[in-house]
């Protein structure tokens, strides 16, 4: 049985697990992680002979939208950039397409109370920092994924 919680879990203690944990993927720290969710196509249907004159709902095909990582820019995760290049180059099988889980955790950061699993993911943006002499910012880039379905749990 779920737990109940009077108050609603904080949007900043998340974890993004890239690749499988078999050893060839990465857990990385990300500031922002945008777009998750599921579009569901709804076809309306009425046939000429109903005496209601509206249609009924149909449910169609679903699409999962683009998924936006943002991170200070650091010289680790090289795996990112190995991917991006993987993708680029043409790779389209299981190598290039990788599996991205993204944990909602608990206040002591101990327990995921809620995963997304991206299915089949991979890089399809990637934006490097705005760069300026005159800037205080931390420069941050950006990694748009497209993935074929996603899980809830």
């Amino acid at each position: 049985m779920a737990v109940q919680r009077a108050r609603p879990y904080s949007q900043f203690n998340f974890m993004v697990q890239i690749g499988n944990d078999n050893g060839q993927g990465v857990n990385a720290g990300f500031q922002e992680v945008s777009g998750l969710g599921v579009e569901i196509h709804v076809a309306e249907y009425r046939a000429g002979n109903w005496s209601d004159n509206s249609p009924i709902k149909v449910n169609g095909s679903y699409k999962v939208p683009d998924v936006t990582l943002k991170r200070g820019l650091i010289a680790e995760l090289t795996l990112l950039h190995a991917w991006l290049k993987a993708v680029r180059d043409g790779g389209n099988d299981a190598s290039v397409l990788l599996p991205v889980v993204i944990n909602l955790m608990s206040e002591d950061r101990t327990t995921a109370v809620q995963t997304w699993t991206l299915t089949n993911a991979r890089p399809m943006k990637y934006t490097g920092p705005s760069l300026t002499g005159k800037g205080t910012d931390v420069a941050i880039e950006e990694l748009v994924l497209a993935s074929e379905h996603i899980e809830i749990s």
